[in-house]
């Protein structure tokens, strides 16, 4: 039953409950036209029988009141579809009114026939008529238990005070058989209206749960359809249909999967094959997945056909589209295997493709060359230039090794600077050198980068392959160590790989295990050189240099170790041990000796150096102006700000600085201006030819200027007597160092010539405790 709104906007429906008992009043129209043609034609008879013209009088009272009502329920029926709430309660009230009226003139017209005359005949088909109404409003009138115990009050209690008021043991008796009788009936009534309840609930319930389904059904994002056992479509939602392009009227009676596959064919959403593998899966109840192109190629779709067997033996058949997913996947896939700034292969891709070519190629007797290729000056591009230009230059350089190649050739970007060639079908090795120098020189020439001219160069390591047979990673490992070698003979060349490579690089492939483990058990020891005042003659300072003492290598030298450490990225951790352990010897000297320990360009550029400066200090207990860090001219290079903060906290801190080396480098005067030092060591090849008048000006020179901007000056590797006469004589010159002194002591022999008797001159000391040492 439907209502109209019809309040402006404001929901004046009644409710599918209410509505359903108003409707079960008007549900049967037939009996109730029976009940009024009925209970007319029994008082006729009555009438007729009996000869009283108060019975003839209730005649055109029951057929004007069975007029009315046969009139509502026809205008009811009418206009049901469109009414409102109050137009509802208004034909409740009518069909109320006119029920009771009817009841009124029924019970009077069974009263007055039971009470006016003695003819049984009559009392009978009054009784029985009277009762026959009850009966049937139980069965009609249950939606509405208020109205029917009316009804059934005014038809039924008059007949039963009539039979009673007759007095006669009979009638008495019918009195209380039918007014149990009534009871009875207003209890079925009762009973009616609960089942009539409990179906109208059950029924919204079920109309809720189909509204539920038939909602989450048209909005889920996949299409959906079922097929019943026999084949025939049982659902099908609204989003296949609109992936399939189906008409409207396709989900129809009698609808099969053969159709349903065959309008999806016709519709130009899948091609016949495809059709008849999914129709194959449905027919045959197997479970599987079919993916289908579209062959429209503008839409360009992937649509997943999953197919669900059911328990009773039809079939779900989901239809979802994958082309994002599958797009998705491919781009995961190429980004995998591709580089996405030059679009060249990445490592895993080249490598992949290079074992399938070595396979192909396992018992040819052509050659091949894999060449490792790493560009020169490539950094200085990014840090001045800024990343973007660093990119374009990438792609630049992509592009000419792609020109340079034959078809069957493969190049790839292995990340950074960084690309290799792998050359196929080459009859001699000098193949491969004639592609190296063209790309060394291709690479070589002038960029334009955003109006900038870029040059950089290139260096190249080469591999080939041999009658034995190799592996990509061997392939690639080789050309590394080739590529290595190049660089180290000065970059802008290329290198083959020999045998001895491998032996070199598994030495020092040994060497860096070693050196990782002796880190790790502490298995170095510190040796002190001193550095002389050449006034006092008085030990000023110790200088802490490293030692190694390997069970198989015997001493190595920090040459053979710093550099390995520093490539390894150990010579941070290497370097805080030499700073702590130097400051916990020192605090064990005289109190008028330091200590100076040498700081790496990646140590002095540690972030957190400062920190650690302080924390051996606070952990040794040495006072700060007993610490003398020793730093180089590379140290000075990079990033001049920063350099300059750091050497300006040291210094506030009473850390002393002294410049290392002076003289092998750029040996730029700057620095001893721009720089806060308090020492400057110059570096032992001055003493080179000292005895002749160039050097030995030069020498004082520099040591003069030193002196004039407030620093101490040392002089490194005095070996003679006659070095450190010449070196004393300006006297410019505050310290000296060397083997004339002493040689690199241990700690305890470094104590022992500090705590050496007081007499002697330090210089006589130290002569006596090398001499020792040395033998």
């Amino acid at each position: 039953m439907q209502f109209a709104d019809q309040s402006g906007g404001i929901d004046h429906k009644p409710t599918k409950r209410s509505a359903a008992l108003i409707d079960s009043l008007f549900e049967a129209p037939g009996t109730v036209l029976t009940g009024i043609v009925f209970s007319a034609f029994s008082a006729s008879l009555t009438a007729l029988k009996t000869g009283m013209v108060l019975i003839w009088a209730f005649v055109p009272l029951l057929i004007l009141a069975g007029a009315i009502r046969a009139y509502d329920l026809h205008r009811y029926h009418a206009t049901k579809l469109t009414m409102t709430a109050e137009q509802a309660a208004r034909w409740q009230k009518r069909y109320q009114i006119g029920a009771l009226i009817q009841a009124i003139v029924i019970g009077l017209w069974c009263f007055t026939t039971l009470l006016s005359n003695d003819d049984a005949i009559a009392h009978m088909i009054a009784l029985s008529v009277t009762t026959g109404i009850v009966a049937g409003g139980a069965g009609r009138a249950y939606g509405r238990q208020s109205i029917f115990r009316l009804q059934a009050s005014f038809i039924f209690v008059p007949p039963v005070a009539a039979l009673a008021l007759r007095g006669t043991p009979y009638y008495v008796a019918m009195s209380v058989v039918s007014a149990a009788f009534l009871f009875a009936v207003l209890q079925l009534s009762a009973n009616l209206h609960r089942i009539f309840l409990r179906a109208v609930v059950a029924r919204e319930r079920e109309a809720a749960l189909a509204g539920q389904f038939d909602t989450a059904l048209n909005n889920m994002p996949h299409g959906l359809c079922m097929f019943r056992s026999d084949g025939q479509l049982a659902v099908m939602n609204h989003r296949f249909g609109a992936m399939m392009n189906l008409p409207d009227n396709l989900p129809q009676s009698g609808t099969s999967a053969r159709d349903v596959v065959a309008a999806c064919v016709q519709a130009g959403s899948i091609y016949a094959a495809s059709g008849d593998l999914i129709l194959a899966d449905i027919e045959t109840l197997q479970a599987r997945e079919t993916v289908t192109t579209d062959p429209d190629a503008e839409r360009n779709r992937s649509l997943s056909w999953t197919v669900q067997p059911m328990a009773d033996g039809g079939a779900v058949v989901l239809l979802e589209d994958i082309t994002e997913r599958r797009n998705a996947e491919a781009r995961i896939s190429h980004l995998a295997r591709y580089d996405e700034l030059t679009a060249l292969p990445n490592r895993v891709s080249f490598r992949d493709e290079i074992e399938r070519l070595l396979a192909a190629a396992r018992h040819s007797e052509r050659l091949s060359a894999l060449l490792f290729i790493d560009l020169d000056q490539f950094k200085q591009v990014n840090d001045t230039l800024g990343h973007p230009c660093g990119d374009q230059l990438l792609c630049a350089v992509a592009n000419r090794l792609r020109e340079m190649l034959r078809p069957e050739d493969f190049v790839a970007r292995f990340g950074g600077d960084e690309f290799v060639v792998f050359q196929q079908n080459i009859s001699v090795p000098e193949d491969a050198a004639s592609l190296a120098r063209r790309i060394v020189e291709r690479l070589s020439e002038r960029y334009r980068i955003d109006n900038h001219l870029v040059e950089i160069g290139a260096s190249i390591g080469i591999a080939l392959t041999s009658a034995e047979g190799a592996s990509a990673d061997t392939l690639l490992k080789n050309a590394d160590m080739a590529l290595y070698r190049a660089k180290a003979d000065g970059r802008g060349t290329f290198c083959f790989f020999r045998d001895e490579m491998a032996a070199t690089a598994e030495a020092r492939r040994i060497l860096e295990l070693d050196l990782r483990k002796a880190l790790a058990n502490e298995e170095f020891e510190l040796f002190y050189q001193p550095l002389v005042n050449l006034k006092s003659g008085k030990i000023s300072t110790c200088e802490a240099l490293l030692r190694w003492n390997h069970p198989v290598r015997g001493t190595v030298s920090p040459v053979d170790i710093i550099p390995v450490a520093e490539d390894m990225g150990l010579i941070v951790d290497l370097g805080r041990w030499i700073l702590r352990r130097a400051c916990m010897e020192c605090i064990k000297w005289p109190e008028g000796v330091s200590v100076a320990v040498n700081f790496s360009p990646q140590q002095f550029h540690q972030r957190d150096v400062l920190s650690e400066i302080r924390y051996a200090l606070e952990v040794s207990g040495l006072p700060a102006h007993r610490l003398e860090i020793e730093i180089t001219e590379s140290s000075l290079l990079r990033n001049t700000q920063l350099t300059h903060d750091i050497l300006s906290q040291l210094h506030a801190l009473g850390v002393r600085i002294s410049l290392d080396d002076f003289g092998t480098g750029y040996s730029s005067l700057s620095y001893l201006h721009n720089f806060p030092m308090q020492k400057v060591k110059i570096d032992r090849s001055f003493l080179e030819g000292i005895d002749a008048h160039r050097p030995l000006t030069l020498l004082r020179g520099v040591a003069r200027l030193s002196a004039d901007l407030g620093m101490a000056v040392v002089v490194e590797g005095i070996e003679t007597n006659e070095q450190l006469a010449l070196i004393s004589a300006d006297g410019t010159v505050s310290e000296g160092q060397g083997y004339l002194f002493s040689r690199p002591v241990p700690a305890v022999r470094i104590r022992q010539l500090l705590n050496a008797s007081h007499g002697k001159r330090v210089q006589e000391q130290l002569i006596v405790v090398s001499s020792r040492s040395l033998a």
